[in-house]
């Protein structure tokens, strides 16, 4: 399977956010490498992925206890 980037909305906002999400999205399978830009407005969570599906991210981050939304 090719891997395939998602980008997502999210309120993960700073470096706390980001430790509190990290252990979540590093043990999540299928993931091969995640970045969150917390200068751009939007939060956009960045998820290279290895076989883990849109859904099974945002089911991830929502676990981590942060909103998140596709970007469109």
């Amino acid at each position: 399977m090719e891997n395939k980037e998602f980008q997502f909305k999210t309120n993960i906002n700073c470096g706390g956010c980001l430790a509190s999400v990290k252990p979540f999205l590093d043990k999540a399978e299928g993931v091969c490498h995640w970045e969150v830009d917390i200068t751009d407005k939007d939060k956009v969570l960045t998820v290279k992925s290895d076989g883990i599906t849109e859904e099974d991210v945002i089911a991830t981050v929502q676990k981590a206890g942060f909103k998140i939304e596709p970007v469109k």
